[in-house]
């Protein structure tokens, strides 16, 4: 029997919902901006963090690294920051010869190559390729860099300033498309480097390639290109899992010792783990977060606004029915749960239109640009519930002034 009337007075709010499409629609709308836009950045965001995730989980958790400056922030550096004194090649080396608890340090160092300078096979052209000096460190400290075919840079290489070089696997590409790399000799700027190895295609990160560079021994890189010295980047992995504390420790007292920081006085350089990075991309994220609530809100508001005055609206237009409807037996709470159940169907129909948008958004975001976008269940979920909410929140004034009727005056009512 409840059900009954339930389903009938449901029945009902969709009568009335289709008597008035285009003022449903209107009504509609704010509704489906707040839900879409919830939808459509949550899907952004959650794609990044997967793929931010993903990359951090690749490079290892107990990843140490070694800056000339203050962790990694946003903003102007300080003055004290930028007139320390910059981090060398040398540092990497005893680092690793000299901290005991240290396995293995990577080091490297991009060269200033511009576009007169480009990286050549024949007449083939590799534009915006990045020039990388590295040591041979790196795929014992970084595991994501595994060669696709050849192999690595040795510590020869590196000691001898050889004129050996890995290529990025889109470098490779645009380089060789039809034959291996390997062997061949290919120009960078006006010097000439021999390919030993392709590396694995990695992919686009925050909408740039990973994939288009030329690695060669940072040796040689420091002896034939220009650099900045303050670029100079430095990574290590304790040699046992657990001691991470202790290598950073460990690293910081040779640090210290090798730039003569008196005792007593801060460090001239900084020591960090991923866990730094992963803290500032959550405060980045969270911002972002933040930006998409109060967008949402705005358009979800003016929707709660637009469904209580239509509602106000529907309540004047049909107080001869409401009339009608008390005289032949219905109760107060009949009344009310007809125009709440009605300001929820029209909520909600908003909020399922702004979830198929959303989702829409995702696709196209993720078809047209590198950036990667999932949608959640939760982000779904949320949407709808807030949509109803929003329904069930601003429906309340106008259902109450309904079911408050009276009937005689009502059925005067022109």
């Amino acid at each position: 029997m409840r059900l009954g009337i339930i389903k009938e007075v449901f029945a009902m709010a969709l009568d009335s919902l289709k008597t008035h499409k285009l003022r449903s629609f209107l009504t509609l709308l704010g509704i489906m901006i707040g839900v879409m836009t919830v939808i459509g950045m949550v899907s952004v965001i959650q794609g990044l963090n997967k793929s931010f995730l993903r990359e951090l989980e690749s490079a290892g958790s107990d990843l140490i690294i070694v800056s000339k400056y203050e962790g990694i922030q946003m903003g102007r550096r300080t003055e004290e920051e930028r007139t320390r004194k910059d981090l060398t090649y040398q540092d990497a080396v005893a680092i690793e010869e000299e901290c005991p608890r240290v396995k293995a340090v990577a080091v490297d160092l991009v060269a200033n190559v511009f576009a007169e300078n480009p990286v050549r096979y024949e007449n083939v052209k590799s534009d915006n390729t990045i020039i990388l000096g590295i040591n041979d460190r790196f795929p014992i400290v970084y595991a994501l860099y595994l060669p696709k075919e050849g192999r690595f840079l040795t510590e020869s290489e590196i000691a001898h300033t050889s004129r050996s070089c890995l290529l990025g696997f889109e470098t490779a590409e645009t380089l060789f498309p039809h034959t291996s790399a390997i062997g061949k000799e290919i120009r960078v700027g006006p010097e000439k480097f021999t390919v030993v190895g392709v590396l694995s295609k990695r992919g686009q990160m925050f909408g740039q390639s990973r994939d288009n560079f030329v690695a060669i021994p940072i040796t040689t890189l420091m002896k034939y290109f220009d650099y900045d010295k303050e670029r100079i980047e430095i990574a290590a992995i304790p040699r046992a899992h657990g001691t991470l504390s202790e290598t950073i420790e460990e690293i910081t007292n040779l640090l210290r010792k090798r730039r003569k920081v008196p005792f007593g006085k801060p460090n001239d350089f900084s020591v960090f783990t991923m866990d730094t990075i992963l803290d500032l991309y959550n405060q980045i994220t969270g911002a972002a977060y933040m930006v998409m609530i109060v967008i949402s809100s705005i358009g979800l508001l003016v929707g709660g606004i637009g469904v209580m005055n239509i509602m106000l609206v529907s309540v004047k237009e049909r107080t001869r029915e409401i009339g009608i409807r008390k005289a032949i037996g219905a109760r107060a709470g009949d009344i009310l749960r007809q125009f709440l159940i009605e300001a929820i169907v029209l909520t909600g129909m908003g909020g399922l239109i702004g979830v198929l948008f959303g989702f829409l958004i995702a696709l196209v975001v993720k078809a047209a640009t590198p950036l990667p976008a999932t949608v959640s269940l939760w982000s779904v979920i949320m949407g709808l519930a807030v949509s109803i909410s929003i329904g069930l929140f601003f429906g309340i004034v106008p259902a109450q002034k309904a079911s408050k009727l009276d009937p005689i005056v009502s059925l005067r009512y022109e």
